[in-house]
């Protein structure tokens, strides 16, 4: 007997409509954390005491820029990856929350560290996004994988932001 051929089901959501899904969140994100820094870094920012391991500014906007880029095709293939029917539904569903819950606080952490200049508040936010980051990546695992370790780098930058955070906390 054959062995039965198995033909993959096309995504329940169209290309196009999956892309603009991925990238309008994280580019929202991306446009809140520019205009939230843009007159603080050389100001207020600049005034605090860093660690020695603080990098220098320019490295923030590229890493941003390639971390960004990684969330939105995690995102896109995240999206891809929907059941269209059965218990794993529930799981998927999950796994998106999870992800647009650590989208937000993403947003959320630049204004309230640099705008509202609340280091403490912005390390509690920078805490639960590692948290968050972290419980998507697990979550994503079981629906795809590459989805999955496109965040793993991400989440190595925001644990190292909330190490910064801490130290920039300590210090002042």
């Amino acid at each position: 007997m054959p062995a039965a051929l198995h033909v993959p089901e096309r995504p329940a959501l169209p290309r196009w409509l999956r892309l603009a899904a991925a990238i309008v969140p994280v580019a929202v994100t991306a446009a809140i954390g520019s205009a939230a820094t843009q007159a603080e870094i050389p100001g207020w920012y600049a005034g605090l005491t860093k660690p020695s391991f603080n990098p220098p500014n320019w490295v923030f906007p590229v890493a941003w820029t390639v971390l960004y880029t990684m969330i939105a095709v995690s995102l896109w293939r995240l999206l891809g990856a929907m059941p269209r029917t059965g218990p794993s539904r529930e799981g998927w569903w999950l796994a998106l929350i999870a992800f647009l819950v650590q989208i937000a606080l993403n947003a959320a952490w630049t204004p309230v560290f640099f705008t509202a200049h609340a280091i403490g508040t912005g390390l509690i936010v920078v805490a639960m996004l590692l948290v968050m980051v972290l419980w998507t990546i697990r979550l994503s695992w079981r629906f795809d994988r590459i989805a999955a370790w496109l965040l793993v780098p991400y989440a190595a930058w925001v644990a190292f932001a909330t190490l910064l955070n801490a130290a920039i906390l300590r210090l002042n």
